[in-house]
């Protein structure tokens, strides 16, 4: 792809979004491999069908009760640890799989590294005089 081709990086607000997004938060590990601009929009592209499809299996092979206001049938799928685990294992392998594509070698990662955020920090104390 040429460098200055635009990149879209949809904003999701719905349940899977939020899972996924969930997810990453209780590992960070998740994060640090999908750190470049192509690689966040793979990652979310395909996390998100690969997680809407595991949420329909479990909705399919599990019951729930009949819907009475208080919690979407996702809500009442994720009390299951197992099935939270279920969805942690395939939003790791997703971004396993981004992070082992040849086609994303050598991006470099959206935002400072960790010697920038250092010699920002000297920067901020220096300037606030800390």
């Amino acid at each position: 792809m040429a460098e200055n081709d635009e990149l879209w990086i949809p904003l999701v607000d719905e349940p899977i979004g939020s899972i996924v997004q969930q997810i990453v938060d209780e590992n960070p590990e998740i994060a640090n491999l999908v750190e470049s601009p192509h690689r966040i929009l793979a990652f979310r592209t395909f996390a998100y069908i690969r997680c809407g499809l595991l949420l329909g299996q479990l909705l399919f092979d599990h019951d729930v009760p009949d819907y009475d206001g208080s919690e979407s049938w996702i809500d009442t799928l994720l009390k299951n640890p197992a099935h939270h685990e279920a969805l942690a294992t395939e939003v790791r392998t997703v971004a396993q799989e981004i992070a082992a594509d040849p086609k994303y070698a050598g991006e470099e990662p959206l935002g400072p590294d960790d010697a920038a955020r250092d010699r920002f920090r000297v920067f901020a104390r220096e300037q606030l005089g800390r």
